[in-house]
């Protein structure tokens, strides 16, 4: 699995009903379509350029990328085939330019001028898959990949226990040390906070809401549960919960 986040992602007692609970959701993380275009406007890429989304969940960032870049060939990967299936019915509209194949994202191909990574590089580590990656980025080419962020030493109880199965979480200068430590630049950041989680929540709410409405079964129930709980504690922490989107390159 290469798309869920990390506070969330080492809980699961029963994939199928993950899988069930986040059949079809637009987004499996937060963003926005300004992250992606912010990261086209700080590298100028337009025209026949190839990019990679590593980790494309159900396609949210994969067709925003291909409405964004008109001319561009677009590869999503993920290595759960129902999101491959959902991205590839999402993105039919922009024919053979974006092709969307189950795969795993440590070895994405190439080379590509840019490879987008939202809320997915942990599972590699943000080092290590910096690293991997090199080999596939054309000469010039990007990566851009969000990673949990701490916004201050202190954080409220709220945000403790949302992060609490992600230890690794550190401030924006941890991670920053780790895309050093792989021999890549960074070009800037954007933080993503607020509106952008709110994305991926509504849906996800309103899909808890239809199956506890079904009488699930105590698995699913569990996982309505841990699910429901990771939204409130969001809600009650949302200005201090945050990814930061970083753009790099190689030196």
């Amino acid at each position: 699995m290469e798309t869920h986040p990390p506070h969330r992602g080492f809980r699961i007692v029963d994939w199928q009903a993950f899988f069930r609970l986040h059949h079809d959701l637009p987004r499996e993380g937060p963003g926005a379509p300004e992250d992606v275009d912010w990261v086209l406007r700080e590298t100028g890429l337009t025209g026949a350029v190839s990019v990679c989304d590593a980790g494309c969940g159900p396609g949210g960032d994969l067709e925003t990328l291909a409405v964004r870049l008109p001319e561009a060939n677009l590869i999503g990967l993920d290595k759960h085939d129902g999101f491959v299936t959902s991205a590839q019915n999402r993105c039919t509209r922009f024919g053979d330019r974006v092709q969307v194949r189950q795969g795993d994202m440590s070895d994405p191909g190439g080379p590509y001028d840019l490879i987008w990574c939202a809320g997915a590089l942990y599972f590699l580590g943000v080092t290590e898959g910096l690293t991997s990656w090199r080999k596939t980025l054309a000469p010039g080419g990007f990566v851009a990949f969000s990673e949990p962020v701490k916004l201050q030493n202190e954080m409220p109880q709220a945000a403790r226990e949302f992060w609490q199965d992600y230890p690794e979480i550190t401030d924006l200068a941890g991670i920053e040390a780790r895309v050093d430590a792989a021999g890549f630049d960074i070009l800037g950041h954007r933080l993503i906070v607020g509106q952008a989680w709110e994305n991926y929540y509504a849906p996800l709410r309103r899909r808890i809401a239809e199956l506890r409405a079904v009488t699930p079964d105590p698995a699913m129930v569990e996982m309505l549960d841990m699910n429901a709980r990771e939204i409130a504690l969001w809600e009650a922490a949302s200005d201090h919960i945050a990814y930061a989107l970083m753009l790099v390159r190689p030196r």
